[in-house]
Order: C-alpha cells, then sequence, then structure tokens
C-alpha cells in the first residue's frame, strides 16, 4: 500500500516538472517572438496615451517672417526705380536718383545695401516711424530729404579757425600727392591722431586688401586712404572760389570746414575730388568707402554725404 502510495506522489511530481518545464519554454518562446520596444520607447502608465514621435515641423517664425516681408515687395520695387529717377535740387544743382548713397542709407537704417530686398525696405519703414514718417517702406523724396537733413545734423559744428600752434604738418608718407606744398599738408593735432588711429584699423583689416608694411602701416605706394586735402586757411578757399566761380556751393564752399583744421579728404577710389556723378558712384561702391562708413565714427570723423571723400573730426 505505501509502495503505491509512493509511486503515486511520484507520477504526480513528474507530471508536476513536466508541466512547469513546458510552461517556462512557452513563456520563452513567447517573449523571443514579441518585437522588442526600443530603448527609449516610454513606459505607458495608466491612462497615458503614447503617440509615436513624427518628423519635427517648421517653426511658426519663419513663416510669419517671410510673410512680414512679403509686404514689402511692392516697396522694394518702388525703391528699384526712385534710385536712380528721384528729382532732387541740392547746392543748386539739380539731381537725380540716390543710388550713389546706398551704403550712407544701409548704414543708418541699419540695413544691407541692397535696394532691390524687401528686408531693406522694411529697415526704411522703420526709419521713418523714427522721424514721424508714415511707414510705407518707400524712400520717396520726403524720406531722402529727412535723411540727408539726419548726415547734415551730424557733421562738423566747432568751425573755429585754429591758430598756427594748434597745427602739425602731416608728413608727406601720408599724402596722395607727396610733393604737396607744406603749408597745404597741415592739421590739427588731434585730427591726425585719430586719422593715423583710423588708417591703422583699417591697414590691418585684410578683406580691405591694402598694401601695408611690416609694422602694419599704409606702404609708401598705397594711394587708399591717404590724404588729399586738409586745412586751407580762408584766404586759400577764396582763391579756389575765385577759379572755380561757378561750382555752387556743392561743389565748393564759400566757407569750408577744411578751415578748421578738422576736415581730410581721403582717397577712396576714382578720382580724388570729382563730383560728377559716376566718379562720386565708383567711390562710394568700393569697399575703402563702405568700410569708412562702418567704422570712421569709431574713430570720431563724420562724412559729408555728397562728397565721399570729405571727412570732418567731430570727437566721439
Amino acid at each position: 500500500m505505501k509502495s503505491h502510495k509512493v509511486a503515486l506522489v511520484g507520477a504526480i511530481a513528474l507530471v508536476t516538472t513536466v508541466l512547469v518545464v513546458i510552461g517556462f519554454e512557452a513563456t520563452a518562446q513567447n517573449r523571443a517572438e514579441r518585437p522588442s520596444a526600443p530603448a527609449s520607447a516610454p513606459v505607458p502608465e495608466r491612462n497615458e496615451i503614447v503617440r509615436l514621435s513624427a518628423a519635427a515641423k517648421p517653426g511658426s517664425g519663419a513663416s510669419s517672417t517671410a510673410s512680414a516681408l512679403a509686404a514689402f515687395d511692392g516697396a522694394a520695387a518702388r525703391n528699384v526705380q526712385l534710385g536712380t529717377s528721384l528729382a532732387w535740387v541740392f547746392g543748386g544743382k539739380q539731381q537725380r536718383g540716390w543710388h550713389i548713397y546706398t551704403p550712407l542709407i544701409a548704414h543708418l537704417i541699419g540695413a544691407e545695401p541692397e535696394v532691390a530686398s524687401s528686408e531693406f525696405a522694411r529697415q526704411i519703414s522703420l526709419w521713418e516711424g523714427t522721424q514721424r514718417i508714415a511707414p510705407g517702406g518707400v524712400l520717396d523724396g520726403d524720406v531722402w530729404s529727412h535723411m540727408i537733413s539726419t548726415f547734415q545734423s551730424q557733421r562738423l559744428k566747432d568751425w573755429t579757425h585754429p591758430n598756427p600752434d594748434e597745427l602739425i604738418t602731416i608728413p608727406t608718407a601720408d599724402c596722395y600727392d607727396p610733393s604737396r606744398p607744406e603749408e597745404l599738408r597741415k592739421a590739427r593735432s588731434e585730427t591726425y591722431a585719430a586719422y593715423r588711429r583710423m588708417v591703422t584699423a583699417a591697414a590691418a583689416d585684410p578683406s580691405l586688401g591694402l598694401k601695408v608694411t611690416q609694422d602694419g602701416q599704409l606702404s609708401s605706394d598705397e594711394k587708399f586712404l591717404k590724404i588729399v586735402s586738409a586745412y586751407r586757411s580762408q584766404e586759400y578757399q577764396d582763391q579756389l572760389r575765385k577759379q572755380s566761380p561757378r561750382s555752387g556751393s556743392a561743389g565748393l564752399a564759400t566757407h569750408s570746414p577744411h578751415s578748421t583744421g578738422r576736415a581730410l579728404d581721403l582717397y577712396v577710389g576714382g578720382e580724388p575730388v570729382n563730383t560728377k556723378d559716376e566718379n562720386r558712384a565708383l567711390q562710394t561702391h568700393g569697399p575703402v568707402y563702405r568700410w569708412l562708413v562702418k567704422n570712421a565714427g569709431s574713430f570720431g570723423f563724420r562724412p559729408y554725404f555728397y562728397e565721399p571723400w570729405h571727412w570732418e573730426y567731430v570727437g566721439k
């Protein structure tokens, strides 16, 4: 009897063991056949909805910026026309267009000098808002008149003439024409010192491609940024006026800033001081003039907008 019980218990144990093994193998097989989840896949909490990641969608900022600029496409087209056709008068002379002054305009409004761009027109509209002009982005006669007034307001205001001991003699190495007489190579000491700092900075800028010496100064055979004209006494200015009585105030002033010792004419390309439109356009579209527009203010110099070569030291 005992032997039967022992046999029965053993049989039950054997069957239980077999079932456990079969169940384990089945579970293992099921796990192996199931695709494993990515290591980064989130484990959902109860009632949590898990969404598969989708391709990133572009932000709304890019489209809104494009839409904002598109609103100025018409203004940009109009600016292209006015840049060469706007009629205005300055110094008693009829003028046409403002394309010559594009670098100055772009610097004033904080834009790149790309007249045909909608961004240029948009920046004009922002500048118009600062001048209490209805913002439209079109650089028409009214806007251009305001810009000229702004340029002129930044010029030299101290017109006192220097005493002889306030002037220094400019070395011939800094002159466009080394044979220029000594009496025409004068400038106030602070003006010349600021000029030297500015030229040293320009010489260190490789984008200008200027010829420089080993100590970082302009080479003697480099013409760009050399001084064409500096201090001119009132007597000398009167003499120039007699030689060119019909030059007009835009071409040759009766009372010139050069008489203060704070004005310098610098060579920026083309014919040094020729006011013909084609010559001034050549000058203002060159890299040296554009560098001056962006950097001369850091050294205390302000431009005379009509003459690309003329710069006045007003201090920082």
